[in-house]
């Protein structure tokens, strides 16, 4: 049943829309709609424009790589970036391209020179700057990259891509990419979107499952912090959006939200 996801953060000149919240029965029904939502948002980028689509690893790329190949109308002119990077070879498991080239990319053909990857080999400072300098180039007559959609996680501790709680980086207003190298959860060298390009996307959803994270989703959704945790601070200035969750990671929700089931 259809609900107000409203969530409200303190005065604002320009709020953001309120979030749209969609909870399903379980992880399989949630990636079903997901990739849904890809296609969605693909279609509306017309049948010869390109498709501009950013990726966060974790749990997201076997959901993915599960649901996505099936309605992926025309992988050939999608531009694929990640939202952040571990600076570790792109062999090793933890890389974020390394496993969506294993699972993903696999099943479905994008070019490689329209998947913009960083380079593990340079300092991770200049991993990022030349991570920029790739976006810069992909996103061509943009002052700021702007994505047609962000699939973002999220984790038990409120953060999102590389960018942690009470961290410095969630500052950062002049960097479209930046370097952490102090993460608090390892590999600690990294690279990240930064919240200006994460606002300025024409739509992001954030998708979490288990009752691990049901605490922090209720803080991120109705706390109204002072201090807000770095999901919380994802609200794109003119773009939609969306919160997918499964019933676990809803469960200590109180705001109205969209209940889906698919048979």
């Amino acid at each position: 049943m259809p609900g107000s996801s409203v969530s409200r953060r303190g005065p604002a000149a320009a709020p953001a829309s309120p979030p749209q919240v969609s909870v399903f029965p379980s992880p399989q029904e949630l990636g079903s709609a997901l990739a849904q939502l890809v296609a969605q948002r693909e279609a509306q980028s017309g049948p010869g424009g390109r498709f501009s689509l950013g990726l966060s690893g974790g749990s997201l790329v076997r959901i993915l790589a599960q649901e996505l190949p099936a309605v992926a109308a025309a992988p050939a002119r999608w531009l694929v970036a990640f939202v952040d990077e571990r600076r570790v070879p792109l062999q090793d498991p933890e890389s974020n391209y390394g496993a969506y080239k294993t699972y993903l990319f696999s099943k479905i053909t994008i070019p490689e020179d329209q998947i913009v990857i960083i380079n593990p080999s340079l300092p991770v400072e200049e991993a990022a700057t030349d991570y920029a300098a790739k976006l810069k180039e992909a996103f061509q007559g943009e002052d700021m990259p702007v994505f047609d959609l962000l699939i973002l996680g999220v984790g038990p501790d409120g953060h999102t891509c590389s960018l942690f709680p009470d961290h410095p980086l969630l500052q950062e207003r002049e960097k479209i990419v930046a370097a952490i190298s102090d993460s608090p959860k390892p590999p600690p060298e990294r690279i990240t979107l930064t919240l200006p390009v994460l606002n300025a996307a024409r739509s992001v959803v954030f998708v979490a499952t288990g009752d691990s994270k049901s605490a922090v989703i209720k803080r991120i959704l109705e706390g109204n912090e002072e201090n807000p945790l770095p999901a919380a601070l994802v609200q794109p200035h003119t773009g939609k959006l969306y919160w997918f969750l499964d019933e676990p990671a809803a469960k200590e929700l109180t705001i109205p939200f969209e209940k889906h089931s698919i048979l």
